[in-house]
């Protein structure tokens, strides 16, 4: 009897240390990967950086057109001497630079930097009298073909008279503040020797050394062309839009697991400042600085991107952000990215997580042309403090991209 109950004893505890040890095997594993973050600037490449139109201008009557530009922008533009063959008015071509070289913009009559251009796409006739220049000829494009270059038409010598510049257009230039500025061309030609319209051209903001309307001495483009001889601005219109516009590059940035970059409704750390003003994530432990297949740091441009890889575990939340270069202190990131779904871990396009904020530390300036802005500002830390909060930046220019139209981030496991 006693024997039984002994044996049934150690059974007893036999099942329970087994019953123990399978308790053990079953307890939960927490779940760890090796994660890869690339940010990818995604940025469509411009020319220029902003362009228009202007319209048919009468003797007596005047057009103005309002844009954004800063140091280093120049302004170009064409328009008719509709009297004429191919004849246009515009300044060199490189256009005029808009600041000087110590920053102060440029304001005032321009008139003298305007020169009346032969394109040299059709053989020119007496201005005022030729059969083949507007309101006299049958349709567009009926002149003889010249196959000539751009020329200022006191180099051409064709024998004809033609009014100075000042007694046709006057164009003045007016600073609005900041970095708007105002044009205006009027048509003067009341008085002039010979009196004319000036037909719809274009007006582009374009930067050193381009020549975005013509080259001295080269064959003018049938977009000129369709300009000179007949007043038709529209395929100009249509490549300018193509090839203008807001292009930025990222800055090197920070990330965090479980400890945020940065907290909205809260005002600026001293770090986040330096990333999102000046592009320097030196106060933060984990950055992010070498483009992709580069020897060193540096910003990324179109096409190119920032790769960092970290290791994580279930429950644990992402947060980064990168600067947007061509702004005062706007970045883009993201907070509280989770890295796992039930034990699953994330993967694949992130980029609808993402949001541009503002750091709420430097007063705004128009995006691309803020003299506050690198490569425009003189020095680090140059603009006005805002003193306000970090916040999602919803007051956005349209000429700035959707996120998904600057950015692509992803994120793989290894």
């Amino acid at each position: 009897m006693k024997t039984n109950l002994i044996l049934r004893l150690l059974a007893l505890t036999t099942l329970f240390s087994l019953t123990s040890c399978s308790d053990d095997d079953d307890s939960t594993e927490i779940t760890t990967g090796n994660f890869v973050v690339t940010i990818e600037n995604t940025f469509e490449g411009k020319e220029y950086f902003a362009n228009g139109t202007t319209g048919f201008i009468a003797p007596g009557n005047s057009e103005s057109f309002s844009f954004n530009a800063g140091k280093g922008h120049y302004l170009s533009f064409a328009t008719m001497f509709v009297q004429s063959n191919d004849l246009f008015y515009g300044f060199d071509e490189m256009g005029i630079a808009l600041y000087d070289e110590n920053g102060n913009a440029l304001t005032g009559d321009v008139t003298s930097m305007v020169s009346l251009w032969d394109a040299g796409t059709e053989v020119n006739e007496e201005p005022g009298v030729g059969p083949n220049q507007a309101p006299r000829q049958t349709g567009p494009d009926t002149g003889a073909d010249e196959n000539g270059t751009v020329k200022r038409i006191t180099e051409v010598n064709d024998g004809f008279a033609y009014p100075n510049v000042s007694d046709v257009i006057k164009v003045t230039l007016v600073h609005d503040g900041g970095t708007e500025f105002t044009v205006t061309l009027e048509n003067v030609s009341g008085s002039a020797s010979i009196t004319t319209p000036l037909a719809p051209g274009v007006w582009v903001v374009n930067g050193a050394e381009q020549t975005p309307l013509f080259t001295v001495d080269n064959a003018a483009s049938e977009g000129l062309e369709r300009i000179a001889e007949d007043g038709d601005n529209s395929i100009l219109d249509t490549d300018f839009t193509m090839a203008s516009g807001l292009v930025s590059p990222f800055a090197p940035g920070a990330y965090g697991i479980n400890n945020a970059v940065f907290v909205i409704d809260e005002s600026a750390t001293g770090a986040l400042e330096a990333l999102a003003e000046d592009g320097n994530p030196s106060g933060f432990s984990n950055i992010f600085n070498t483009p992709v297949g580069a020897s060193g740091p540096g910003p990324i441009f179109p096409g190119e991107s920032y790769s960092f890889e970290f290791t994580a575990s279930e429950g644990d939340v992402l947060s980064f952000a990168t600067m947007l270069v061509q702004s005062n202190d706007w970045f883009i990131g993201a907070n509280d990215i989770e890295l796992f779904n039930n034990g699953i871990s994330t993967t694949g396009d992130i980029t609808n997580m993402l949001e541009l904020f503002d750091a709420g530390t430097e007063v705004d300036e128009y995006s691309g042309a803020g003299n506050n802005q690198a490569p425009r500002q003189n020095a680090a830390n140059t603009g006005a403090d805002e003193n306000g909060n970090v916040a999602m930046e919803e007051s956005a220019n349209a000429h700035v991209p959707s996120v998904a139209e600057m950015i692509k981030v992803t994120i793989t496991t290894n």
